[in-house]
């Protein structure tokens, strides 16, 4: 990913400063306006998505609230993948491969029932994707998480945001914050030999006037720990701080990228061509951060598969060139679920909060 830094002369706009839940309430710079340490699960702050839609990354789990793959110990949420073949068909590998499944409680209705039919089968994992939609939502804060990654082949830990009210059209037209992306293998090393498993996290900003447009190459950071101290293997503090002028993303202390766009805003800060397509930010609340002028929540999740796994990894990823990809995911299990190891396979987070900028 691209990198740089720029200097600018900004026109700074008058706008309020950290705002919560569209309530109209403000906070002193410094005051924690939210929080949750986890000394349970708390479902008036957390609420479950629960569909096939695999996370528009062509993904390999269902979204359901089963206890076993979200659940609080000890002051730590801890979030894990199981197949599903044993979690949601009962050991029963005919249901998997050929049988019917309706989500109870689904939260999207293009993703409610699926029917497989070999070699299409059912999706053979099962995770949970915990968000606090409707329940708190900002605009500018400071964010300061606690979390240990999991360890485990081809999964995808994030903690990331999506915008409340989707004011300024689809994704990516009114953004998403990655707090932390990671990938779950050890031992995954890119054509140059770096390792982009979980030695490896993200940080990045999605942002575009339309699909298939889309900035995060000049909104994206990431870091490596040293040899065999992945980001797995214990907890690490991932800060944002969000503002009227920028967004900074912070691991451990040290600045990974800093992200201020010019006069222009996000619409010059992706070079978006304007003699193709319209800046739907002009007149945003602040036109210069649109579409990070709007309300935010947070999303926890752990995902299997998916786009977010290059083909030209070493290893690959075991459904590559696959036409039936989740039959191939599965029938390779063999080789990657001896990773999937208990609690080392979860995504652990020990606090998340917000304090007012």
């Amino acid at each position: 990913m691209i990198i740089y830094h720029v200097h600018f002369v900004f026109n700074f706009v008058a706008v309020s400063p950290t705002r919560i839940n569209n309530d109209g309430r403000t906070f002193a710079p410094g005051e924690i306006i939210w929080q949750d340490e986890f000394d349970y699960l708390d479902r008036s702050k957390w609420s479950n998505e629960i569909n096939f839609n695999g996370g528009g990354n062509g993904e390999f789990q269902i979204y359901d609230d089963y206890g076993e793959n979200a659940y609080v110990r000890d002051g730590i949420l801890y979030m894990r993948p199981t197949l599903s073949v044993e979690t949601v068909f009962g050991g029963d590998t005919e249901k998997l491969y050929n049988g019917n499944l309706t989500l109870e409680g689904c939260t999207d209705e293009n993703g409610c029932t699926r029917q497989a039919n070999y070699p299409n089968i059912n999706q053979p994992a099962v995770s949970q994707r915990l968000r606090t939609k409707g329940a708190f939502s900002f605009r500018y804060g400071h964010i300061v998480v606690r979390a240990r990654m999991p360890s485990g082949d081809w999964t995808w830990p994030a903690i990331w945001m999506l915008p409340e009210d989707w004011k300024y059209g689809s994704w990516p037209a009114s953004g998403e914050i990655d707090i932390v992306e990671s990938r779950g293998n050890r031992n995954l090393v890119d054509p140059n030999g770096v390792n982009i498993g979980s030695e490896q996290m993200g940080s990045t900003l999605h942002y575009g006037p339309r699909w298939p447009y889309n900035g995060q190459w000049a909104a994206h950071g990431q870091t490596n720990t040293a040899a065999n101290q992945g980001f797995d293997r214990d907890f690490h503090i991932y800060e944002v701080i969000w503002n009227t002028d920028m967004i900074q993303f912070i691991v451990d202390g040290t600045v990974t990228k800093t992200v201020q766009p010019p006069a222009g805003g996000f619409f010059e800060l992706g070079q978006f061509p304007g003699n193709e397509i319209s800046n739907p930010w002009v007149n945003g609340t602040n036109p210069k951060m649109a579409p990070f002028d709007e309300n935010f929540h947070f999303i926890l999740n752990v995902a299997v598969g998916g786009a977010y796994f290059p083909n030209d990894s070493t290893p690959p990823p075991p459904w590559k060139g696959s036409s039936s990809p989740f039959l191939s995911f599965f029938e390779n299990r063999s080789a990657w679920f001896p990773t999937w190891s208990a609690e080392n396979a979860a995504m652990a987070v020990d606090y998340i909060r917000v304090y007012a900028a």
